[in-house]
C-alpha cells in the first residue's frame, strides 16, 4: 500500500484526492495546508486521518511513501525540496517552478535522491496524443513542416467556471504578487508540452503577452491583476518545423478545449480535446487521402492517468514521464517566452541549466 500525503487543500488538491482514492494500492493518509480550518475541512471531506499546517512536521511525524504538491506555483520549490530531502517520491503540479534556475535545482535534487518524480501535465493522459506521437515516430506523415496548437478557456469572459471577481481560487491566478505567471504559466505550459511531445524539442520562440484591463485600477482587494491573460507564440522546432501556439482566458464559448494540428510532407494529424464534455478526437490524412484532402477518424483507446502512472512508477521502481527533467525543459521554454516578450524579438532557448535524465 502506497501511503500518500497531499500538500495544498485547494480545489486542485480535492481533484487529486478524488483521483488517488480510486486507485487500488494507494491510501491518502495526510493533508497539509497553511490554513488549518481548510485542511480540517479537506480531511473530513476526503476521509484523511492526519492533518498538518507544516510540511516538515508532516514529513517527520507521518509514515509516508509519497507526496503530491498542489500549492500555488511560487510555493512548489520549497515544498518539493523538503519532500525530496525526506526521501519521499513526489508528484508536483505544473509549472514545476517559476523560473528555470529553481526548476533545475528541483530536478537535480530529485535525481540525486533517486526518488520517483513527476510533474502533473495531465493532458499526457490523452490517448489521441499518445497515438499521434506513435504515428509521427513511425514516419506515417513524413517530415514535420508546420504545427498549430491552441488551448482556449473562457473564465474571464463568462461565469461558466464561477465568478473570478470574488473567488480567491481564481484571483490568485491573475496576480504576480500571489505567485501567478499568468495564462502562459498556468495552461500555456500544457499546450507547449502538448505540441512538443509528439513533434520534438522547441529551439526558438517569439512571444507576445498581454494583460487586459479587468477592474478599476486593475486591482481587486489584495490582488493586483497584472499577469498575462493571452499569449501568442511563434515557435521553431529543432527538426526545422515552424508553428504557432496560442492560449487565452478570453475564449468565449470555450470552457476548456485544446487543438493540435501537425502537418508533414506526406500527411497530417489533428487532435481535438474538450475535457468538460469528455471527448477527444484523432484524425489522420495520409496516403491516397492526401490528394483528395480527406480525413479519417481513428479509434483511440483509454490510457492510464498520470495519477495511476505515478503510483505504478513507485510500485515498479521505474520513473514514468513526464518527470522533473521534462518540467525543467518546459520551464526553459516559458522563461524564454517571457524574455522574448520583454525584448520583442525571437530568441533561441536559454538552456544554461541542462536537463537531466531522472533515475529511479
Amino acid at each position: 500500500m502506497i501511503r500518500l500525503g497531499i500538500v495544498g487543500a485547494g480545489a486542485m488538491g480535492g481533484h487529486q484526492a478524488r483521483k488517488f482514492s480510486e486507485i487500488p494500492g494507494c491510501q491518502l493518509v495526510a493533508v497539509c495546508d497553511l490554513d488549518a480550518e481548510r485542511a480540517q475541512t479537506f480531511a473530513a471531506e476526503h476521509r484523511i486521518e492526519e492533518v498538518y499546517t507544516d510540511v516538515d512536521q508532516m514529513l517527520a511525524q507521518c509514515d509516508l511513501d509519497a507526496v503530491t504538491v498542489v500549492t500555488p506555483d511560487k510555493f512548489h520549490k520549497d515544498a518539493a525540496l523538503r519532500v525530496i530531502a525526506a526521501g519521499k517520491h513526489i508528484l508536483c503540479e505544473k509549472p514545476l517552478a517559476t523560473h528555470a534556475a529553481d526548476a533545475a535545482e528541483m530536478a537535480a535534487a530529485a535525481q540525486q535522491a533517486g526518488v520517483i518524480n513527476m510533474i502533473n501535465l495531465s493532458y499526457r493522459d490523452s490517448s489521441a496524443l499518445q497515438q499521434a506521437r506513435d504515428l509521427i515516430a513511425a514516419g506515417r506523415i513524413g517530415r514535420i513542416m508546420h504545427v498549430e496548437a491552441s488551448y482556449l478557456q473562457s473564465w474571464l469572459s463568462s461565469k461558466v467556471w464561477g465568478d473570478w471577481h470574488t473567488d480567491p481560487s481564481w484571483l490568485w491566478r491573475l496576480s504576480s504578487e500571489h505567485g501567478s505567471k499568468g495564462v502562459l504559466g498556468d495552461v500555456g505550459i500544457h499546450i507547449l508540452d502538448f505540441a512538443s511531445f509528439p513533434v520534438g524539442e522547441i529551439s526558438a520562440v517569439n512571444c507576445r503577452l498581454k494583460c487586459f484591463d479587468k477592474a478599476e485600477g486593475n486591482r481587486i482587494g489584495d490582488y493586483p491583476l497584472d499577469v498575462n491573460d493571452s499569449a501568442l507564440i511563434r515557435v521553431e522546432f529543432a527538426n526545422g518545423a515552424l508553428g504557432t501556439v496560442h492560449t487565452t482566458r478570453w475564449a468565449t464559448g470555450h470552457r476548456n478545449s485544446l487543438r493540435l494540428r501537425i502537418f508533414g510532407d506526406r500527411g497530417a494529424v489533428t487532435i481535438e480535446i474538450n475535457m468538460d464534455q469528455g471527448w477527444e478526437k484523432l484524425s489522420l490524412c495520409e496516403g491516397d487521402d492526401v490528394d483528395r484532402a480527406e480525413w479519417v477518424t481513428l479509434e483511440t483507446g483509454a490510457t492510464p492517468s498520470i495519477y495511476q502512472r505515478f503510483i505504478r512508477s513507485i510500485e515498479q521502481g521505474c520513473n514514468d514521464q513526464p518527470d522533473f527533467a521534462r518540467g525543467l525543459e518546459l520551464q526553459q521554454v516559458l522563461d524564454t517566452c517571457f524574455e522574448s516578450d520583454r525584448q520583442d524579438r525571437t530568441l533561441g532557448l536559454q538552456t544554461d541549466a541542462p536537463a537531466m535524465a531522472a533515475t529511479a
